[in-house]
């Protein structure tokens, strides 16, 4: 047991023991609540659980469509009868805090098994910019001394990518090497969107967005949806699969809106991820394996520096020097995440999740990461502004 600013954290009695994605990419034959149940058939089929057994349910808002009561629509579209249910919003942070809000529910005896279900079509029924003014209009930006000059979301990221390549000499190619690894990833993962390699010249040559973020610098548009369950370790000794433990959690914010914020080159990850570290009695030397949530390259390398996987300003080099792929040292984001993989709005970061679960589970395939142990999720959401570290170890 461990204290965090003068309160006790133990573990929470709970495991994670099945994971499902639907179809990704462009997917028009399915509606937002037809990708959900795809993706909670998998997991469900995966555990060896039917929906009859699911007695909890969390889901997250939907931003392309007009659901009044999410958690209620899923509910009642999936058959579930929920002793627990709510729609949880920490933006790209919702699907590892979707995690921590299961176990708790979990393991106070408000149920026994959590369904946590999100997706929806970003991409099939509008065009990509469509997509990204829509998240525009979400209110990411103040709505008073932002909103009013137009920024997307990229513009906004930019500002930190332009700061940190002010301060610490970060690179065009830096950035450009994440997105290169995540497609190297992707390449591997059958379920990814986009599996053609790319080059750094790629990148650098891709159409400008927002200086200094281009094309292949930012998230990638999609249709999908995720799942993962939660249950008990009793119930789990019942099932499929080997359970994987959630060790350690922590949240960090650092700002709502990136205008109010004097220093956008460090974040609430570097709370979120001591507490996470606290709670699971571990460091950043401890983790095999680290799935980084990257809706943009700088985010990437913000996260290594917070997270304690390099110092302040070292990530762009670290990235360089090390590497981040699957023979480096700490592979990152091996699924090829949201800048290849796919990017369908708040069920993004929860494949980061299902690929954590995949990798300590020994079933990443062409992608497995030798001997995993412990991996570490991390979920961002809003402009770099709320975070959410999840550490994850074998059953």
């Amino acid at each position: 047991m461990t204290r965090v600013n003068g309160s006790r954290r133990s573990p929470l009695n709970a495991v994670i023991v099945g994971i499902g994605e639907s179809t990704v990419g462009r997917v028009p034959h399915l509606d937002a609540l037809g990708l959900q149940r795809m993706a909670a058939a998998n997991a469900l089929a995966d555990a060896g659980l039917t929906f009859a057994e699911v007695d909890g349910l969390l889901t997250t808002p939907i931003r392309v469509e007009n659901w009044a009561m999410p958690c209620g629509v899923v509910s009642e579209g999936l058959g579930i009868q929920a002793r627990y249910l709510a729609t949880l919003d920490v933006a790209g942070a919702s699907g590892v805090a979707m995690a921590h809000h299961a176990a708790m529910a979990v393991a106070s005896g408000q149920c026994e098994t959590v369904l946590c279900v999100a997706g929806q079509n970003m991409l099939s029924f509008q065009s990509r910019g469509d997509s990204v003014k829509k998240l525009a209009d979400a209110g990411w930006a103040h709505p008073d001394f932002e909103m009013p000059h137009g920024p997307l979301v990229p513009t906004l990221y930019a500002l930190a990518a332009q700061r940190h390549m002010h301060e610490y000499g970060t690179t065009h190619e830096q950035l450009a090497q994440v997105a290169v690894t995540m497609r190297e990833n992707a390449s591997l993962n059958p379920l990814a969107f986009k599996k053609e390699l790319i080059s750094i010249a790629d990148v650098m040559q891709s159409r400008m967005i927002t200086s200094p973020l281009r094309m292949l610098d930012c998230a990638l548009m999609s249709d999908g949806a995720v799942a993962f369950i939660v249950t008990t370790p009793e119930r789990a000794r019942d099932l499929k699969q080997m359970p994987v433990k959630l060790l350690g959690h922590g949240y960090g914010h650092s700002h709502t809106y990136i205008g109010d914020y004097k220093n956008v080159t460090t974040t609430g990850a570097v709370r979120s991820g001591q507490e996470a570290y606290a709670m699971a009695g571990l460091t950043p030397r401890d983790i095999d394996v680290a799935q980084l949530y990257d809706c943009f390259t700088i985010t990437v390398l913000i996260e290594l520096e917070d997270l304690g996987f390099c110092a302040k300003g070292e990530g762009g080099h670290y990235v360089a020097s090390q590497g981040i792929g699957l023979n480096s040292p700490l592979p990152v984001t091996t699924h090829g995440g949201l800048l290849s993989a796919g990017h369908p709005g708040l069920a993004g970061g929860m494949f980061h999740l299902t690929e954590g679960v995949r990798q300590l589970r020994g079933q990443a395939q062409a992608r497995q990461v030798p001997d995993a142990q412990v991996v570490l999720v991390h979920g961002n959401g809003g402009i770099i502004g709320l975070h959410n570290t999840l550490i994850l170890g074998k059953g």
